[in-house]
């Protein structure tokens, strides 16, 4: 079990840097077919994982000054409303039609990203539109990491640059450190229902907080259009996973 975890988190790590997110969007496929677990589990393993991997990687950014701090605490203070929420929804319901939305509102950033170049350096410019935007984000980021055990990232990072127009490093800093909290505030719900093992998401980890750093390193080297537009692909490689992983199980249900 050790050698796939460490695989794992080695990738996960190394997109979560990169692109400013969780990670989880490819560790909870890769948990379930190279560890072996159920989706609950791996939604629960990975967001646990993601806790240390996007701190390591927020301090990449922050010493660039690429983080908006206030940002990040708004968004975060949504998540924290939409977390339990996910986590109950996960425990509770069905979520073929949701997933569904989840994927179409993919599909749709993806195209934004590729037609038009996110900006480098570009700011947000506060008012009340926009902390009342910030909260809606978080709220809706909350709720699918603790549905899909995803960090959130991949949600807070297109929005932030193709709504609010945040320059993609910036948009990369500011979701890194706003996913954090509900991250950890899922993680513990989890554990209080049993459906997370802390060994192994320090496992995954261990591997992912160097392989992060590289990341970082990257995205700074990386233009802004190929950046958007590598992650344009994986918004689309997520998409596609989550339908396959759904149709998968919706013909073995029959």
């Amino acid at each position: 079990m050790i050698l796939p975890l460490l695989l794992v988190g080695a990738v996960g790590g190394l997109l979560s840097g990169m692109f400013g997110v969780g990670g989880g969007f490819i560790m909870v496929p890769l948990l379930m077919w190279l560890a072996n677990m159920d989706q609950r589990r791996a939604a629960a393993t990975s967001l646990l994982a993601v806790v240390p991997i996007a701190a390591v990687s927020a301090i990449g950014y922050g010493v660039q000054g690429e983080i908006d701090l206030s940002a990040a605490l708004i968004v975060a203070g949504g998540a924290l409303v939409g977390a339990p929420i996910g986590t109950w929804l996960l425990r509770r319901l069905p979520l073929g039609w949701l997933l569904w939305l989840f994927i179409a509102g993919m599909l749709v950033v993806a195209v934004r990203l590729v037609l038009v170049a996110p900006e480098r350096g570009a700011e947000v410019e506060f008012s009340t539109g926009v902390l009342f935007g910030y909260l809606l984000l978080g709220l809706v980021m909350g709720t699918a990491s603790g549905m899909f055990g995803i960090g959130g990232g991949v949600i807070a990072v297109p929005v932030l640059m193709t709504v609010f127009g945040m320059g993609d490093l910036l948009a990369r800093g500011t979701s890194l450190v706003a996913l954090i909290p509900a991250a950890i505030l899922s993680s513990s719900i989890n554990l209080k229902a049993g459906m997370l093992s802390v060994r192994d998401a320090a496992i995954v980890a261990a591997p992912a907080l160097p392989a992060s750093i590289a990341g970082v390193w990257l995205a700074f080297l990386i233009p802004p259009a190929v950046g958007g537009i590598l992650f344009a692909a994986l918004l689309l490689a997520l998409a596609a996973q989550l339908a396959f992983r759904d149709l998968r199980k919706r013909r073995a249900a029959r």
